[in-house]
């Protein structure tokens, strides 16, 4: 202010002079006119009046400065502690199920009854619908009655086969008789020949005998060819219970399939989860795999929340995921409970190139059910923590032309300032690096009318570690 003033008396003489100097250049002209007492006269009385003002002015505003620097500013102070902080990274995440199913029908049908209230939690196996099921109960008799005559039709195939096993059994015995008594005949007709050459017997004696041993031998061939068609017999017998088998089979399936049909008639949870709204009421019909579902489970204990981290976050979360599992918070807004724990399930393979960013997926416990399919939250990702960092309040620290700074509070009530490398900022705290020393105290508060050695007046000491809520709050990387 002082040398301000000391421009304002320079200006002030030099603007008098060049008047004066004007003045007399023109002072005969204005003798003359008899103007110069109104013009020049007026003109040299504003010039001395506004000198004046301005000296007055300039003189009381440099008493009234020099009396506030010689009173103490009043300031807030607060001690840098130290203490262990969370790395974190902060975004915006999407709630979503565990899993989720759209429950259909499989047959057409009137549905007799729904068992459970939109909104309610329902477990694995729980009955959710009853569909009229008398046609599936008819089809089943119907199926299980051909089951039992396919089950007979085999009885009556295999007994026809041990019918027909039976005759081949007959047709050998009878074929080794027939052999036998051949054999026989043979020989009698050798005997007869023989006794013929010699005269014992008559011709007809021998031919007799010839006769019957070419008797003996058809008798023995027409046995070949009963034990040929006993043996075919055998396997059309097979055949015929090969496919009453088959045919049995195809019963039994459809037994089966009947089965199945009546079951669809009584539609369970395939889940644990929680349940929509449901699309249609009862004693309406239904139709079979309709694209509209009767009703969506989902299931949210456990749960996911989806969230993206910019790609720059990568080499961070290799490095932190190789050593571990990570944690995650979930804040859930307007809630004044305390977050959600969970930890990363899911780091995509890629990053999205269109957003320049990479998907995440966080699992949930969600015992109490405070996280919900859709829901916001703010998704709070723990990478590490870094040890005894110093802390201060964040209003404390400034910013001027060589940097930040923070003012320290000297033991004879008066401040310094002192440069500082900032750290990462968690809530209203931030950490530094470099330029404090754990318990000293610094100004939080009447920053703007300090400087280096001025008096202070302590209005409130605040402690670094009462700044913070008992709530997490992120940290910004």
């Amino acid at each position: 202010m002082l040398g301000s003033l000391q421009i304002l008396k320079v200006l002030f003489v030099g603007l008098l002079l060049v008047s004066m100097k004007h003045f007399w250049r023109n002072f005969h002209w204005a003798w003359q006119k008899g103007i110069w007492l109104r013009k020049w006269g007026i003109i040299l009385v504003g010039l001395v009046g506004l000198y004046g003002c301005v000296v007055s002015k300039a003189q009381s505003g440099s008493n009234k400065k020099a009396k506030n620097q010689q009173q103490p500013v009043p300031v807030v102070v607060a001690t840098a502690i130290q203490k262990n902080v969370p790395l974190t990274v902060q975004a915006t995440g999407i709630v979503q199920a565990f899993s989720t199913v759209a429950v259909k029908s499989q047959i057409a049908g009137q549905l007799r009854g729904v068992y459970f209230r939109e909104g309610q939690q329902v477990n694995k196996g729980q009955l959710l619908f009853q569909i009229d099921s008398r046609l599936q109960q008819a089809a089943l008799m119907q199926a299980e009655a051909n089951h039992n005559k396919a089950i007979a039709t085999v009885k009556q195939a295999e007994a026809n086969l041990a019918k027909a096993i039976a005759q081949v059994n007959q047709a050998k015995a009878n074929l080794a008789k027939d052999q036998a008594q051949l054999k026989n005949a043979e020989k009698q007709a050798q005997r007869y020949s023989t006794l013929y050459a010699q005269g014992a017997v008559s011709k007809e004696q021998q031919d007799q005998y010839i006769t019957a041993a070419d008797a003996q031998k058809a008798t023995v061939e027409a046995d070949r060819q009963a034990i040929a068609n006993a043996i075919a017999a055998v396997e059309a017998a097979k055949a015929d219970l090969n496919s009453s088998k088959a045919a049995r089979d195809a019963a039994q399936a459809d037994v089966d399939n009947a089965k199945i049909q009546l079951s669809y008639s009584s539609i369970y949870s395939p889940i644990t989860g929680r349940t929509g709204s449901l699309q249609i009421n009862q004693g309406n019909l239904i139709k079979e795999n309709d694209t509209t579902p009767l009703v969506t489970i989902s299931q949210i204990r456990p749960i996911y929340v989806n969230f993206s981290l910019p790609q720059r976050f990568l080499p961070q979360l290799n490095k932190y995921m190789a050593k571990g599992k990570l944690e995650v918070d979930a804040f859930i807004p307007n809630d004044e409970g305390p977050p959600e724990k969970g930890e990363v399930a899911f780091i995509d393979s890629g990053v999205n190139t269109a957003t320049g960013t990479i998907q995440l997926k966080g699992n949930f416990a969600n015992s109490d059910g405070r996280l919900l399919p859709g829901q916001f939250v703010k998704v709070v990702l723990k990478l590490a923590e870094q040890p005894k960092a110093i802390v201060v309040p964040t209003p404390a620290v400034q910013t001027g032309q060589q940097g930040q700074f923070v003012y320290v509070l000297n033991s004879d009530q008066t401040v310094d300032i002192r440069p500082v490398v900032v750290g990462v900022a968690v809530g209203n705290e931030t950490v530094i690096e470099q330029g404090l020393n754990p318990g000293e105290k610094i100004v939080t508060d009447g920053q703007f009318n300090l400087r280096p050695k001025a008096k202070v007046q302590v209005k409130q000491k605040v402690d670094a570690q009462k700044t913070t809520t008992d709530k997490q709050q992120p940290l910004e990387l």
